[in-house]
Order: C-alpha cells, then structure tokens, then sequence
C-alpha cells in the first residue's frame, strides 16, 4: 500500500468536506462527501445526490468515482469518506466494492472523517473488504493463474 504525505491527505480531505457542502439530501438530511487520489496525484470528489425513488439515489464514493473514470483515471491510490456531525460513516457495501475496483490488486488507504476533518479512522480497503473479488482475481482466473 503507497502511503501518501500528509499535505496530500490534507487536501484529499478537504476535498471530501468541500463535496458533502453540495450534498442533495433532501430525504435522509444525511450529508456526505468522498474525494478519491489517483494515481497520478489528482483528486476527484463526489457528494451523495438522493432521489424520492430511494434505490436511484448515488453514494458519494460512486460520484467521486465517476469522475475519476470520466477523466480517463483508473486506479486509487487513498479515499476519503466525510459524514456529517462527529459521525463515522463508512462506506457501503456496494462502495466499498467500487473502491476495491479501482484499487487493482494494490490496497488503499481509505480515511473516515467527521465533518471537521477529523479522522476519526484510519482503514484501508483490504481491511473494510476483506477475501474481495476484484479485477485482479478475473484476470488471473482469464490467464490460467489460478485453480478453477
């Protein structure tokens, strides 16, 4: 796992903070912000968006994604997660899932922030979604490397 320095992970956080400010919570009144590094040092944020139609509502760790990908990004090196309050949120399932998408086979640091910027935990990836299936797995059962 790559570790980042800490004026990379300032403004990692910050960016995670300045997205859950444009969080469209009308529902749940749960704000939430992400920022994602990639791995050529740029920073991608997303914010959750709800819908009335509760299933068609967006995490914030898919729209940080979503961009990432939408500028040609294609693997994470460390994300942050921001909830409101002194909260930890962490992330879902599905998210956790996305993000382990993108990390390839390397493992990610991953921080989860209260919405001061505190970390109130420090994880990574491997650690939140253990025994994954991910892009890595595919590619060695495709190319004969790994028992059927």
């Amino acid at each position: 796992m790559k570790k980042i320095d800490e004026s990379t992970k300032k403004a990692l956080i910050e960016a995670a903070i300045d997205a859950r400010a444009n969080s469209y919570s009308p529902y749940s009144g749960y704000a939430v912000g992400a920022a994602v590094l990639a791995d050529d040092g740029a920073i991608y944020a997303g914010c959750n968006v709800e819908n009335a139609a509760y299933p068609l509502g967006m995490c914030a760790e898919a729209n940080a994604i979503g961009s990432m990908a939408m500028a040609g990004g294609r693997q994470i090196v460390a994300a942050v997660v921001s909830g409101p309050n002194q909260d930890l949120c962490a992330p879902c399932g599905g998210c956790r899932q996305n993000l382990r998408e993108f990390a390839g086979a390397d493992d990610i640091e991953i921080y989860l922030c209260d919405s001061d910027g505190g970390v109130l935990m420090e994880t990574s990836i491997f650690t939140l979604l253990p025994n994954s299936f991910g892009p890595d797995v595919v590619n060695a059962v495709r190319h004969g490397k790994r028992e059927k």
